[in-house]
């Protein structure tokens, strides 16, 4: 029988993680944070870390599991969750994860694996690449390429294009989840609107000093790529205003939720 669980996605500040503690009291559940950034230490305000408050609401997975000097990747991902699944559910709890990347999810929910020796970071940046794509383009790429797929589409062309290029180390095995999927939206001015006080709050909060911190002192780390982050490196150089700088940042988030508009994680 596979494990039942409950996965809460979508766009940021559309109100997740708020539901997800909800969930949690309601379901005898606890969290597992789907999110790239907030596995980091000490970064807090950037990464819209679940505050202290909310993570004593619920008991929260994969939060402050890395240093920031440290990498991160989808597989990490995986091989984490699926640990803490199997503890969740050894305990009578319901797992619920909240937010994340479409690749982690994607990894986690339909059994597609990153090992081997493959440079996770090559994985990403050709995922990247691929985005960037129009449908059409991929189709004709999958074409040329002489790969076969059932019912293509745009998800299953770029995961087809992965295994293609990173064959022997990629794996794609049959996920043991039975994931309920609630995936939330709203009007994307609406959105925009909460983006934008969200980073003037993070600004209020201590968002300048905690960034400053990791540009003096980790500003080639993994966690430093992050969007909240890398905007305001520029501003620390002396190369640009504080206004233009978190003006990039709020157009970046958008950007970010923009090009993954449309995307259903778990479904054909």
């Amino acid at each position: 029988m596979k494990t039942k669980l409950i996965v809460v996605a979508g766009p940021t500040a559309v109100g997740k993680t708020a539901l997800g503690i909800e969930l949690a009291k309601r379901f005898n559940g606890e969290i597992i944070s789907g999110d790239s950034q907030q596995v980091y230490r000490q970064l807090n305000i950037g990464t819209a870390k679940a505050t202290p408050e909310e993570q004593a609401a619920a008991v929260h997975h994969l939060i402050d599991v890395r240093d920031v000097d440290e990498t991160y990747s989808a597989y990490d991902f995986v091989t984490e969750a699926e640990a803490a699944i199997t503890d969740i559910v050894s305990r009578g709890k319901l797992p619920i994860v909240v937010g994340g990347t479409g690749l982690y999810l994607q990894s986690l929910l339909e059994g597609y694996h990153l090992g081997g020796q493959v440079d996770q970071e090559q994985v990403l940046v050709y995922r990247t690449e691929l985005e960037q794509l129009s449908d059409q383009e991929l189709f004709d790429k999958i074409d040329r390429l002489g790969i076969e797929i059932k019912e293509i589409n745009r998800r299953r062309a770029i995961r087809a294009l992965e295994l293609y290029r990173f064959s022997e180390n990629l794996e794609n095995t049959e996920t043991t989840y039975d994931p309920y999927l609630i995936g939330l939206d709203d009007e994307r001015s609406l959105i925009y609107d909460r983006i934008n006080t969200r980073v003037d709050k993070m600004v209020e909060h201590g968002l300048l000093e905690e960034a400053k911190w990791l540009y003096d002192n980790y500003p080639d780390a993994q966690s430093a790529r992050g969007i909240g982050y890398k905007e305001l490196f520029p501003y620390f150089a002396g190369n640009q205003s504080l206004d233009e700088a978190l003006e990039k940042l709020k157009q970046n988030t958008e950007l970010f939720l923009n090009e993954r508009e449309g995307e259903k994680v778990g479904q054909s």
